[in-house]
């Protein structure tokens, strides 16, 4: 009987040195955190607390002076959290890497160093092309932290300034009905004997969902709307109490305008905030009811919205308060600076055990996903087409 033919040769039926996983070597980081110079922005990326943990894990964090002071943090905060302070922003700037709120500015830019790691914010809205052709240059990597995802598929820093943007909406809102010119002179709490005030919340994102809940909690009657039906039945849930929830319908979405005191809007599009509330239904409104617009960086969905600033964040218009600031956290430092510290310390402790950022990419796809430089090469399709660039795949640019 003839021995069947075996499918191996007779090399790999002799026994093979194993294979081990490449242990990750720890990497040293040294990040430069400058002050921030946008018009308004008060905020910095991490707090004293996260910089000690930083440190203690062998990182190094050079701060420029007076960087976390409007956010109400001291140089001697820092300084004895064990980061190192200096007056000149250019040496922040010739770190390997850069940590801001705020994207850098193109005069930013020029400080700094070529294939340095930056890590902030994107706001491509509000971006030219020069920017992107300069990090091209320079064969910069740059994460924005508005794409990085969580193991849930949700943007963490997305939602925690979301979470700020919806409370504060209803306190922006509770102080106005009082302070401002033409405010009814109304007060947000269940007081006996006396009709609650009405809210509107046009939209039932995070930001709905957490204006909702400070709308509530000040004992207000509150009534949701938005086109998807998944979402009204998900902040149901979430707020933990029966609310009354509708799709966008012009007829119903009006009596609840006429009738209300305070209307928040938070409907976010793909290019542009669809406009929901037109000028003819603002016109029916309640005299010295409030709006707070808080999708007016993407266009607004109220029709007569326009964009403020923090020093003068109202404008009046058929007897109706509105309110168009586009940056709500920013009116709130300390919290929104603690919020971004909490998302960007873990990431900043991953980078440093995997071995650096690279390796970090590799490990893990959320990330990754907030990738959109990688060495001078653009990776992020939204940017592309944005701007009629060519880009490469980031998973391409991996072995």
């Amino acid at each position: 009987m003839t021995q069947p033919k075996s499918p191996f040769t007779k090399e790999q039926l002799l026994p093979q040195e194993e294979t081990l996983e490449i242990s990750r070597q720890r990497g040293e980081l040294f990040i430069g955190i400058p002050k921030e110079t946008y018009f308004q922005e008060k905020r910095i990326c991490l707090t004293p607390d996260a910089v000690g943990a930083i440190v203690a894990n062998g990182q190094k964090v050079l701060i420029e002076k007076g960087a976390g002071k409007e956010a109400g943090f001291s140089d001697t905060d820092y300084s004895e959290a064990g980061a190192m302070l200096t007056n000149d922003t250019k040496k922040v700037f010739q770190c390997p890497i850069i940590l801001k709120v705020e994207p850098p500015t193109l005069e930013e830019l020029k400080l700094i160093n070529p294939k340095t790691v930056l890590i902030s914010a994107l706001q491509l809205k509000t971006r030219k092309k020069e920017y992107f052709e300069t990090l091209s240059k320079k064969k910069i990597t740059a994460l924005a932290f508005e794409f990085i995802k969580d193991q849930d598929h949700s943007y963490p820093a997305v939602k925690a300034l979301s979470e700020i943007a919806g409370t504060a909406s209803v306190l922006i809102a509770a102080e106005l009905m009082v302070n401002a010119k033409k405010g009814n002179g109304l007060l947000f709490g269940n007081i006996s004997g006396v009709p609650p005030i009405e809210v509107v919340v046009i939209g039932a994102g995070t930001v709905g969902q957490f204006a909702v809940r400070s709308a509530l909690g000040l004992g207000a009657n509150v009534k949701v709307f938005d086109s998807s039906i998944t979402k009204l039945r998900d902040i149901q849930t979430k707020v933990g109490q029966t609310l009354y929830t509708s799709t966008i319908q012009p007829k119903n979405l009006m009596k609840a305008l006429r009738r209300c005191d305070v209307a928040i809007g938070a409907v976010r599009g793909t290019n542009r905030s669809p406009i929901i509330v037109t000028e003819e239904m603002i016109e029916k409104m309640k005299k010295g009811a409030v709006i707070i617009d808080v999708s007016v960086d993407m266009g607004g969905c109220f029709e007569t919205t326009e964009m403020t600033s923090h020093d003068a964040p109202t404008h009046i218009k058929h007897d109706v308060i509105h309110y168009g600031v586009p940056n709500i956290p920013a009116r709130y430092p300390k919290t929104a600076s603690i919020s971004i510290s909490n998302i960007f310390t873990p990431y900043l402790l991953d980078i440093s055990e995997c071995g650096g950022l690279e390796n970090a990419i590799r490990f893990d796809a959320g990330l990754k996903n907030g990738l959109y430089f990688y060495r001078g090469i653009l990776t992020n399709k939204a940017v592309a087409e944005w701007f009629d660039m060519s880009y490469s795949d980031i998973n391409l640019l991996f072995f």
